[in-house]
Order: structure tokens, then C-alpha cells, then sequence
């Protein structure tokens, strides 16, 4: 018999959602194994109800190389991985559906569509990535962003980073969302930028630009997780040594904080992309079943947050 499972905070997750209505979620171009498979998968666990938007041959193909059916499913008809995008993107404009979810398409793809001034997605905000990561041994989930879509996001974007990041925690049920600015260091330095930016971020908390949350950095990561490393450091505050969501410095370092997590610690990651009119599901090939299922757990916690108004409107 296989031990069980560590992770108890994403196997929480899926178990409240599938309680929910499932999302309506446009994927786009779904033309391999792996992201058919994790489809239709969600699918019979009540998560999503896909609209499958790609070629048709090549969905069916992969289908069978997957062994899953998806006659069930309404399937629209394009040419290539281009046309699945926008046509993906044209459905949540049309209000047809209530999530997107990324197939075998490169992200870059499906999010030019997304971010598009035109026909795309955008609202006020800047659109984010943020990661929840299952940590054996956590008690709650762990939030980092953005580690997927801002290269080097200036204070202003960061301002929407935070904020989005505040939101998911709200809809994932935190009691308390307690927000670490990271750095390579506790104090501010003027020749690190990024300390400079975590300053003035909390200051902009405490004006009420940012919230409903705690904020404090700059901090590193082991005192912003770590309780003894807070004490040692002599940092006071309710956020050392107790964060629950993680603000990188850059994509290069959320990207790797990230991915550490994932296959040095035993972590699994669901992505979402937050900002945008509807939730955008990124997933990767490597990906276990898990972290697949939650990204899409995530969509359909979202989707129906703001369907009953639970959720605040993205201006």
C-alpha cells in the first residue's frame, strides 16, 4: 500500500470545490496527451466543464493517445494554436465562459491574446501569476508571485502584484493574509533596489493603497518564514516568520523559489493567473496530477467567488 498523501491543504482544496458549480472554462488548443488527460480528468471530478477550442483531428488524436473520451464535451473548430487562443479569449468576452485554461499552447501565446489592448482580457489591474504551494509540513498554503508572467515589475505593478496575491488569499479562506516583501536582506539598503521597493509598499499598506493584509519587508526568506530566524534577527513584526504569501523581486527569482520547493522539498504548485477579467489556468508538462487538478480547483474557486459576489470586483 502507497503512503498517504502530504499534501493535505491541496486534497482540502479539491474537496470544497467539487462542491462548487463546475467552471465553464474555454481550454485552448488541448492537442497533447498530457493536457487532454489533465482536462478531462478535471472534468469527471466536477472541477471544470470544458470547452475544448483547437484543431479537431489533433484533439482526437490526443484523446486516444490518452485513452480519455471527449465527445461529451462541446469542441470548437480552428486551424492552429494562434486561432485556439483568440478563440478562447473571444468566448470570455462573449460571456460564454467562466475560466481559461492554457492546453498545449506556449504561454506567451495564450497570454498575448489575454493581454491584448483590443480584443484581450485586461481590466485595471496588471494582470499576475501567482503559485499556491502545497508544503509538506506547512499548515496552510504558501503563496508566491509573481514567478510566471512579470519579468521585473516596477513599484507601480508590484502595487497590483500584491494585490492580486491578497485577493487569492481571501478566496482560498485565509484567516489572516500576512504578505513578506522579499529580498536578499532585512534592512534597507539603498544599492538594493529591491529593498527600497519592499519599504515603500508597506508604506503604501499603511495609506491604505494596498489591502487587506499585513505587509512588512524587506525581509529574506528564511526570516520571513522561519519564526527562530525572525527572533534571531531580532525582527519584530506579525509578519516575520509567519508569511503565508511570498512577493519576489523578479520573475528570475520567483521562478526558481518556486521550482526549489517543487523538487527539492517535495512541494506541489497550482498556477493561476490573476488580474484579467476571468481566471487564466496555467499548467506545465511537468506538472504532477495534483498541482494540475488544483490550478483548476483554483479557477472554479474564483469563478464562483465572483458569480455569488464573495470575491472583490476586478476594477
Amino acid at each position: 500500500m502507497s503512503p498517504p498523501s502530504p499534501h493535505t491543504q491541496f486534497h482540502r482544496l479539491l474537496d470544497h470545490c467539487r462542491t462548487l458549480p463546475p467552471a465553464v472554462t474555454a481550454v485552448a488548443h488541448p492537442c497533447d496527451a498530457s493536457s487532454i488527460a489533465a482536462v478531462a480528468e478535471a472534468a469527471q471530478q466536477g472541477l471544470i466543464a470544458p470547452v475544448l477550442v483547437g484543431p479537431v483531428a489533433r484533439m482526437r488524436a490526443a484523446a486516444a493517445q490518452a485513452g480519455v473520451g471527449i465527445d461529451a464535451y462541446e469542441i470548437i473548430d480552428t486551424p492552429h494554436s494562434h486561432a485556439s487562443a483568440a478563440q478562447a479569449v473571444a468566448l470570455v468576452r462573449a460571456g460564454r465562459v467562466d475560466a481559461l485554461m492554457k492546453g498545449s499552447l506556449h504561454t506567451d501565446e495564450l497570454m498575448a491574446e489575454v493581454v491584448d489592448r483590443t480584443t484581450g482580457l485586461r481590466t485595471a489591474r496588471r494582470v499576475s501569476h501567482c503559485f499556491v504551494m502545497d508544503v509538506p509540513g506547512r499548515s496552510e498554503p504558501l503563496i508566491i508571485t509573481d514567478a510566471a508572467v512579470n519579468i521585473a515589475p516596477s513599484l507601480a505593478e508590484k502595487v497590483d502584484i500584491v494585490q492580486n496575491a491578497i485577493d487569492l488569499a481571501h478566496a482560498l479562506g485565509f484567516p489572516e493574509v500576512r504578505v513578506a516583501i522579499l529580498s536578499a536582506m532585512e534592512t534597507v539598503n539603498p544599492a538594493v533596489p529591491s529593498t527600497i521597493e519592499a519599504a515603500a509598499l508597506c508604506k503604501m499598506a499603511d495609506r491604505g493603497q494596498i489591502t487587506g493584509a499585513l505587509l512588512d519587508g524587506p525581509l529574506a526568506l528564511d526570516n520571513a518564514i522561519d519564526p527562530e530566524a525572525a527572533r534571531v534577527k531580532q525582527i519584530r513584526s506579525t509578519v516575520a516568520g509567519h508569511a503565508n504569501v511570498l512577493v519576489v523581486p523578479d520573475l528570475e527569482a520567483g521562478n526558481m523559489l518556486a521550482k526549489s520547493l517543487s523538487f527539492l522539498a517535495g512541494a506541489d504548485a497550482a498556477g493561476i493567473v490573476l488580474g484579467a477579467r476571468v481566471p487564466v489556468v496555467l499548467t506545465s508538462r511537468a506538472d504532477s496530477v495534483v498541482s494540475r487538478l488544483a490550478s483548476c480547483a483554483l479557477a472554479t474557486l474564483l469563478a464562483g467567488a465572483r458569480r455569488d459576489g464573495r470575491a472583490p470586483p476586478v476594477p
